[in-house]
């Protein structure tokens, strides 16, 4: 029997498989970043009976927006639009966490009302924000220089989590994801290349991890332990990330999650930069390196084909499986995995923004049989 569909347990929640919706950035929201009925009809679609999500990455502020179009989770519209998407979900079977994402440095002026990114230190990422021009049209843009935090303003931003935090449970979520990866906030913390400070919050790797462990603390205190999830890219390098000791830094953190008794660790494999394979042929090592540490649930992301998802699970480097890609084209991945059955082609020009076309009409395997 396959290991991808027998059943496991996510905190207090039992799944019928382990094949995950990775958190996927479509901006697709409506006006005011509200989710709307394009997002009610996406994550239905992509939803079924003892499945796991994990929505999109969604801004705690307006301070947090690198993409134009992403939904946020700081206003109660925003509150109200997600709530029909998770009755929506529930209403299939399924089980629904929001990941709470904060830009930092990655942040740009045009989509938060002129005002300058936030950093830990004053260093410019070479990414690129998605923004709208004059017309209307999204485009992307140069990164400006950030501002450093003041050591007493940090508090603030990690209350613009908790109240995220806060918000996404009276939306009907049943957990949250903080999303400390990929060059994001936490994530600039926590890795020296990004952090020069010399507070408290910078330094050796104890002071470092600070900012994420202090924002871990600020969810537990709303969802508790076992609903509370982190995502983390040990050998990731979007956002213009390096650290001098990454095995030193993530296992620290890793290690200190342990005392938590979280939901899970979603780690992103070294094979992907953002939604770009790096390399093929690289071997999994970021959750093999971090289940030798990390006592708790993991869940993998990466590149994963049907039989590299079975041979992680197979060498217990991993629990449960994120797919991205495949789920954007196929909105029944789990059945069509589970019967072997041929996948939808992604159409990556479709990937951000737009309309329903590349979003919500792609067809189920039973509706390609009944034509």
């Amino acid at each position: 029997m396959s290991l991808l569909f027998t059943p496991t347990n996510v905190g207090p929640y039992t799944l019928a498989h382990r094949v995950v919706l990775a958190p996927l950035t479509r901006m697709r929201s409506g006006p005011g970043d509200v989710p709307g009925d394009l997002m009610v009809e996406y994550y239905t679609q992509r939803s079924s009976p003892g499945g796991f999500m994990i929505a999109e990455a969604t801004p705690v502020s307006v301070g947090g927006i690198v993409y134009a179009g992403a939904p946020g989770i700081y206003t109660d519209a925003q509150e109200e639009g997600w709530r029909r998407v998770t009755d929506a979900v529930h209403a299939n079977g399924a089980t629904i966490f929001l990941q709470l994402w904060h830009g930092g440095r990655q942040a740009h002026p045009v989509n938060m009302g002129g005002k300058q990114p936030i950093a830990p230190s004053a260093i410019r990422s070479h990414e690129k924000a998605i923004v709208k021009n004059q017309t209307g049209r999204w485009v992307e843009a140069e990164q400006v220089m950030p501002l450093a935090l003041k050591i007493g303003e940090i508090a603030g931003v990690v209350e613009e989590f908790r109240q995220a935090a806060e918000r996404a449970q009276r939306a009907g979520f049943d957990g949250v994801e903080l999303h400390a990866a990929n060059g994001y906030l936490p994530d600039q913390f926590l890795q020296d290349n990004s952090n020069t400070r010399e507070d408290a919050y910078g330094g050796p790797v104890e002071n470092r991890a600070r900012f994420l462990l202090e924002v871990v603390e600020a969810l537990i205190s709303v969802w508790g332990g076992d609903r509370v999830a982190v995502r983390l890219a040990p050998s990731g390098t979007f956002g213009n990330m390096a650290d001098s000791d990454p095995a030193a830094t993530f296992g620290y953190v890793a290690n200190v999650l342990n005392r938590f008794g979280l939901a899970y660790l979603h780690l992103i494999e070294p094979r992907i930069r953002g939604i770009e394979d790096v390399d093929p042929g690289t071997p999994v090592l970021a959750a093999e390196q971090l289940r030798k540490v990390f006592n708790g649930p993991i869940v993998a992301a990466g590149g994963f084909t049907a039989e590299s998802a079975e041979r992680i699970l197979s060498a217990g480097h991993a629990d449960l499986v994120a797919f991205g890609r495949h789920f954007v084209s196929n909105p029944d991945l789990p059945e069509r995995l589970r019967l072997g059955s041929p996948l939808n082609p992604y159409d990556r020009s479709t990937f951000y923004g737009g309309d329903r076309r590349g979003y919500g009409d792609y067809p189920a395997a039973s509706m390609e049989v009944s034509r």
